[in-house]
Parts: C-alpha cells; sequence; structure tokens
C-alpha cells in the first residue's frame, strides 16, 4: 500500500501573501513541513502542491518535488484532490503547509491507521484544551463518538457545559489522511450549509454520511496564521 505525502501551498492569503516562503530559522516555513513529512516512516512521497512559480522554485532548491495546479481552488482538500488525478497511490496525507512544528510520528500513526483498517475512508487529529482555549473561535472544535469518530466540527465551543456541569474539550489539528478514491469524490460533494457557516471543509464529509476517525494526541505547537506568528515558533523550535 502506497501512502503520499501532500503538501497544499498557495502564494495568496489575505492576512500573510507569500506566507509558505516565510523564513523561520533560517529556512523558508514550507522547507520545514517538508522535512518532517519526508522523515515520517510509512510516508513514501512527499509533494508540494502549489499555485505559485516561486513556490515551486523554491522547493526544488532544497530538493522537493511540486506539482503546479489550478489557482481557482476553495480548499486545500481541492487542491489535493486536483494532483491525486494523476498519483498512483493508496492513502493521500494532507499535510498543511503553514504548521512547521507537525511532529513526523502524527503522520506515521495516520499511515499505519489507514493500513491497519480499510474500512476507514478518512483520518484526522485532536488534543485536548482547555476551556478557555475552546473559547477562541480560531481553534476548531471536535466532538467524537465511542469510536472516535467525529461528530462534529465547529468554532464554538463544543460541547456546551449546560449549568454547573463540566466539558471536555478536543481541538482539531488539520492534519488528514484519506484513501485515494474518498478523496477525489471530494469536489463534487455538496457544499452544506454548515461548511459556509463554520468555514470548515471537513463537514462537507461528514455531511455527506463519510465518517471521519480521530486519533488523540499531543499539542505540537501553532500554526502560522500571521506574520507574527513566526517569532514565536522560532522560540519553540530553539527552546
Amino acid at each position: 500500500m502506497k501512502t503520499v505525502a501532500i503538501i497544499p501551498a498557495r502564494w495568496e492569503s489575505t492576512r500573510f501573501p507569500g506566507k509558505p516562503l516565510a523564513e523561520i530559522a533560517g529556512q523558508p516555513m514550507i522547507q520545514h513541513v517538508w522535512e518532517k513529512a519526508s522523515a515520517a516512516r510509512g510516508v513514501h512521497e512527499v509533494i508540494i502542491a502549489t499555485d505559485s512559480d516561486r513556490i515551486a522554485a523554491a522547493a526544488a532548491s532544497f530538493g522537493a518535488q511540486a506539482i503546479k495546479t489550478r489557482k481557482d481552488h476553495e480548499s486545500g482538500s481541492d487542491r489535493l484532490a486536483e494532483v491525486a488525478q494523476d498519483l498512483r497511490a493508496d492513502v493521500i496525507i494532507n499535510v498543511q503547509g503553514d504548521e512547521p512544528l507537525v511532529r513526523s510520528s502524527d503522520l506515521e500513526n495516520l499511515a499505519a491507521l489507514m493500513v491497519g483498517d480499510d474500512g476507514i475512508e478518512v483520518a484526522s487529529l485532536c488534543h485536548p484544551i482547555t476551556a478557555e482555549e475552546a473559547a477562541n473561535p480560531n481553534r476548531v472544535k471536535v466532538v467524537c463518538d465511542a469510536a472516535g469518530d467525529a461528530l462534529y466540527f465547529s468554532r464554538a465551543a463544543i460541547p456546551h457545559p449546560r449549568a454547573a456541569a463540566s466539558a471536555r474539550y478536543r481541538q482539531h489539528i488539520g492534519v488528514y489522511a484519506y484513501r485515494r478514491e474518498t478523496l477525489l469524490r471530494f469536489p463534487d460533494l455538496p457544499v452544506p450549509t454548515e461548511e459556509r457557516a463554520e468555514a470548515l471543509e471537513q463537514l462537507r464529509f461528514l455531511s455527506a454520511g463519510i465518517p471521519i476517525r480521530l486519533i488523540e494526541t499531543e499539542p505540537s505547537g501553532p500554526g502560522v496564521d500571521v506574520p507574527e506568528d513566526i517569532a514565536r515558533v522560532e522560540a519553540l523550535m530553539k527552546g
């Protein structure tokens, strides 16, 4: 069974144009992500999927394979699906290009899960957070059933702690593993109102009746959303 990691990396970003090439600890952010994915056991190939000639050239400079994609994709999964059409692979792992602190071990666990259970179509990661962290709409929360499959994802604090009841919160980490054939279905799935309201593409799978299995792990550190996040990530790398 062949597993390919794809890193979607677009040039345009409302808050941080050119983000994938932002320098962190002396090298482009996308290179950090590529190195982590390349070091993961069970991942046989790593590809950077980009709409930018500049990102493709940078990838070539550090030995990465880059594939150019259209510029009009609405989500990272749509970009991956374009690349996956021409790939000979069984499992595709979506590794976000703005997560330089992603752990190779988490990618290994996702790959092993998909290889070990062919009934799982999509898998992802989550970790525990506090109630204070759950109140932040930029942290996507997930509630799971007893089997570990997602019931719902939201920017709201779910579950809601009514009265004095306590709640356990999990933050979703935007790293996905898909069966290739399931990923190829994604662009043609109906876009539910919940996806548009929450701006969360994974809700498209749930709306279509495709379960998402979650692996609970430890926090891996913050991603990079704005330029101010660079210093924080560099400090964590040095620490």
